[in-house]
């Protein structure tokens, strides 16, 4: 067992970007590019200038001090997931079905007439 911080992730690969980020290394994401780009982030005890170097399970990172290690963790899938991706329609099936549809205007563009069909709002600058 290592002695660093570990940070668990449930996708794997990560980028390096992302997990700067949701390990709170970094400020935001154009942070953790700018820091990576300019060399200032160890992987593995080496630089790293790879922006979306993949990071998996065992990596060992460094930035300003800190160091943590990366945790593979997989999610459980649950039943109700494994019954609705069997309840989904096929892709062929959508796109006929889009075809023929009428076209969907934005919620915020729409007002409801009596007769229920949708109204579009006057344009006004």
């Amino acid at each position: 067992m290592s002695s660093y911080p570990v940070v668990e992730i449930s996708i794997e690969p990560i980028e390096l970007c992302k997990l700067l980020k949701i390990a709170n290394m970094v400020g935001g994401g154009g942070e953790a590019k700018i820091v990576i780009s300019e060399g200032y982030v160890l992987v593995n005890n080496e630089v790293e200038f790879q922006k979306r170097k993949k990071i998996r399970h065992g990596d060992i990172v460094e930035f300003d001090g800190e160091t943590i290690e990366v945790a593979f963790k997989a999610k459980k899938k649950s039943a109700t997931s494994a019954k609705a991706k069997s309840l989904e329609t096929p892709k062929s099936v959508k796109k006929e079905s889009t075809k023929n549809s009428v076209s969907q205007t934005p919620a915020d563009q729409v007002i409801g007439t009596p007769s229920g069909r949708p109204k579009r709002r006057p344009i006004s600058f």
